[in-house]
């Protein structure tokens, strides 16, 4: 007997208001003009947030702080799949952006969950409702929390992102994501468009999950039906064929229930012989070791034999026995050959044991280090008035780090996950003259961890401290990059070596070369920098935050879009070097040289610029908000677009008396004239000018209320 069709009497009431307005669109244009608005929804909802926190983050009067975990999580979760770089991470923004961002990003989820929730329970969300148009299942009711889940969740958004990122992550335009995110939108609109069926087109998320999108202002299809009114009960035929509709799947079941019990015998049994496969080959693994283990330990008990003080052994026997164990992968073997580097006393020996130790290779580095540490510690507690003992630790420990150099160097890109936290790698500060010195040039250091260890005084010319991962691409989420936050550097030589997006926070590089070396997107929060040699380094996008630059040698470096926010610039020479775009907001540049530097659209709010030389600088639509230029030499600058509100100008020279011969080689501003360099700039709310300086800005085209 036929399902009768009804309709309930909240239906006939929202079909009775406004019949016009519900047939002025086509039911194609509401779907998609309600889809749109439920985008719009959700998108504003975290990009209004995120904008005020991006402006709050942007003023250099607030202070900053780390962002909450759910930030760092969230963000971290993203970074691998969307082939971020490892170092792609939330710098330390102003407190209100902590929050709103936060919020930007608990906003969509519980708008989202909200819309979800209406599309469960009523078959429409606010836009849906105001368009006229339902969402319900074959039997004409709201669709319920599974069928949304499987509708939207899985058919709108799963499945056509998923086509589009393994088309993406396997074609030639990956990591590029302007491309990825064409090919979402793409995957969206072809699943949108639908695909034919009985009741018409209908888009592949509604297939999947059961539903019809009808339109609210018109009698429910008759292909619907819902329970029947009357309370008769249903023939068998009938509630076979609903039970059918709700779910196919099940209905097969019920009418077969010997396949089922076939199937799941057939699971069963394999899930039985995988387990008994499985167990067989953990078995004889587990054999296969033991045995190796027995050979390896009766070989060591044998070579101990050898190198027995007490042996009667020559030299060449010791050499050859001590070679052998380093052929050993027995843990007993690295451990004593490690022993024996610093016990032994012969010379040739002690190179011998080198040599097995490094053929030994990577394996030997966690006891190395182990016996590093100790050794340091006991030569940090030892009496400096026993010249003797403490001529002796340092000569083992001299060994030790002898034995680690050579390693490091022979497995040159193989030591990626290494762990040399902590180790003493450097000279002491008590030391003038160390009887080792690091020497690892032109070596591969990808993803080696160095965090808080002691590299003073090593040579790392041209070496690489980052490389590509698997998949073979720079600035992807799996490149190795080393570890050298809170690591000692003083005096270290990085020239041409590759550091960048390394993490150096809180490191100590003073007085350190890193000329020409490639720093760019690196993080140096908190490191020190101090007399640090940095000609024509490449520092775009590092982080400097709080960072100590005070007297280093910045010519020619490449410093475009860094954040240098806070950091101490004293007495910096940075004569050429580009910082256009940068944020140097409440940095510290008193007594710099920055003439002939490249400042453009920087951020140079609240800064220090007292006593700065800046002769020829371009600072064209700089931010100088607040900023001290307090007896700066400001001669043959181009401040045109500059905002210096509230900017102190108590001293500032704006105009040379004549040209210094030392300053030939100084670039003049674009126009080739002093005349162009304040036009059409505003002083009206600068501090601290004087009547020279006024006459200058008002006869060179500047604006200031006292100006004829």
């Amino acid at each position: 007997m036929a399902t009768p069709v009804v309709r309930s009497s909240n239906d006939r009431a929202s079909r009775s208001k406004n019949p016009e307005k519900s047939h002025s669109l086509s039911l194609v244009t509401r779907r998609f003009a309600a889809w749109a608005a439920e985008i719009t929804l959700v998108a504003a909802s975290g990009l209004i947030p995120f904008g005020l926190g991006a402006y709050a983050n942007s003023k250099g009067d607030l202070n900053r702080v780390q962002p909450n975990s759910v930030l760092i999580v969230t963000e971290r979760a993203i970074a691998r799949p969307l082939a971020l770089p490892v170092s792609y991470s939330i710098r330390n923004v102003a407190w209100p952006t902590n929050i709103l961002w936060s919020v930007a990003l608990f906003a969509p989820v519980t708008l989202s969950t909200w819309q979800l929730y209406l599309l469960a329970k009523t078959g429409s969300t606010l836009p849906k409702r105001r368009f006229g148009i339902r969402v319900v299942n074959e039997q004409g009711k709201a669709p319920g929390f599974g069928a949304v889940i499987l509708r939207e969740g899985v058919g709108r958004w799963t499945v056509p992102l998923s086509v589009a990122y393994l088309l993406w992550r396997y074609s030639l335009g990956f990591p590029n994501l302007t491309l990825f995110a064409a090919l979402a939108l793409l995957a969206i609109a072809a699943e949108s468009i639908g695909l034919p069926s009985k009741q018409g087109r209908r888009s592949f998320h509604d297939i999947l999950a059961s539903t019809h999108v009808i339109d609210a202002t018109r009698p429910l299809p008759s292909s619907l039906s819902v329970d029947n009114p009357d309370g008769q009960e249903q023939s068998p035929e009938a509630e076979q064929a609903e039970t059918s509709q709700i779910h196919p799947l099940l209905a097969k079941i019920r009418q077969n229930p010997n396949l089922t019990l076939i199937a799941v015998a057939l699971v069963s049994m394999t899930a039985v012989l995988t387990t008994l496969v499985g167990t067989q080959i953990y078995i004889q693994t587990q054999e296969t070791q033991r045995k190796s283990q027995q050979i390896n330990s009766q070989q060591f008990l044998e070579l101990i034999k050898q190198l027995n003080p007490n042996s009667t052994a020559t030299v060449e026997e010791r050499r050859t026995a001590i070679l052998a164990m380093g052929t050993l992968n027995d843990p007993q073997a690295m451990k004593f050959l490690t022993d024996l580097l610093v016990k032994e006393t012969d010379p040739s020996l002690v190179d011998t044991v080198q040599q097995a130790l490094v053929h030994v290779g990577l394996n030997a580095i966690p006891e190395l280090k182990n016996q590093n540490q100790f050794l340091a510690g006991e030569l940090a507690s030892s009496d400096n008035n026993a010249i003797a003992d403490r001529e002796l630790r340092q000569r083992r420990l001299q060994l030790n780090q002898t034995a680690i150099n050579k390693i490091l160097a022979v497995f040159s890109g193989k030591g990626e996950g290494l762990d040399l936290s902590r180790t003493q790698l450097g000279s002491t500060a008590a030391e003038a003259n160390p009887l080792f010195k690091l020497v690892l040039d032109n070596i591969d250091l990808s993803g080696i961890k160095f965090k808080s260890a002691n590299l003073n005084q090593g040579s790392f010319r041209g070496s690489r401290f980052r490389s590509v991962g698997e998949d073979g691409r720079w600035d992807t989420y799996d490149d190795v990059v080393a570890d050298l936050s809170q690591v000692q550097m003083k005096q270290a030589n990085f020239t041409d070596a590759i550091l960048s997006r390394v993490t150096m926070n809180r490191s100590d590089l003073s007085r350190s070369t890193l000329n020409r070396a490639n720093l760019s997107d690196a993080r140096l929060i908190g490191a020190n920098l101090s007399s640090t040699q940095l000609v024509g380094a490449d520092l775009r996008g590092a982080v400097l935050e709080n960072a100590s630059l005070t007297g280093a040698d910045l010519g020619d470096a490449k410093l475009n879009e860094a954040d240098l926010y806070a950091a101490r610039l004293g007495r910096v020479t940075a004569i050429g070097t580009q910082l256009a775009y940068a944020n140097l907001t409440k940095t510290d540049w008193q007594g710099s040289d920055l003439s002939g530097a490249d400042l453009e659209r920087a951020n140079l709010s609240n800064a220090n610029l007292s006593a700065t030389r800046l002769t020829g600088a371009v600072l064209r639509s700089a931010q100088m908000q607040n900023a001290n230029l307090q007896n700066a030499d400001l001669s043959l600058v181009d401040l045109r677009g500059a905002n210096v509100t509230g900017a102190d100008f108590r001293g500032t020279i704006l105009s040379p008396n004549k040209q210094d011969p030392a300053d030939e080689f100084v670039q003049t501003p674009s126009k080739g004239s002093v005349s162009a360099v304040v036009e059409g700039v505003d002083f009206s709310q600068a501090k601290n000018l004087d009547t020279k300086q006024l006459a200058y800005i008002c006869t060179q085209g500047g604006i200031h209320p006292r100006c004829p």
